[in-house]
């Protein structure tokens, strides 16, 4: 009978989902310029396949100032969703150059709907949902970041 519940027990926490410190995320500074402002956010890099598949979920919070950005290299159209993403995020899509060309507010938590990119772009921002309203973020807004510093569509 112990066996049985060790056994269990064990296959229980194998198939529950591990905590987002499991998987390491390298830290940068972006900023986004917008109507004459910089706003600075600490950022969180997904940069492998993994990465991009874990990215914040299974959160149960996100500071106001920080945030994860998605680096997808050469540009590419996108799909983001919410699937176990426990709180609302603004989604920023951002072409080559950093322009902002794309921002959808207060995704829903959970949800598998698709949120596609416009067409091509090299990254993501997702920051705490209601960021874009607060500071007042917009489409031709530009990201800064070193990955949207230069051609990488080699």
């Amino acid at each position: 009978m112990r066996r049985c519940a060790a056994l269990l027990a064990l296959c229980l926490a194998a198939a529950a989902p591990s905590g987002a410190g499991e998987m390491a995320f390298a830290e940068s500074e972006l900023w986004i310029e917008s109507g004459g402002a910089r706003h600075r956010f600490r950022v969180e890099l997904a940069e492998t396949p993994a990465q991009h598949a874990r990215g914040l979920m299974f959160r149960a919070d996100l500071a106001p100032d920080a945030g994860m950005l998605f680096d997808y290299g050469a540009p590419r159209h996108v799909s983001m969703w919410m699937k176990n993403t426990l709180v609302p995020l603004d989604m920023l899509f951002i072409a080559a150059g950093g322009e902002i060309v794309r921002i959808v507010r207060w995704t829903t938590p959970l949800s598998l709907e698709s949120v596609p990119s416009p067409g091509p772009v090299s990254g993501v921002l997702e920051l705490r949902g209601g960021t874009a309203d607060r500071l007042g973020l917009r489409a031709g807004d530009r990201a800064v970041h070193p990955i949207f510093a230069g051609d990488r569509s080699e």
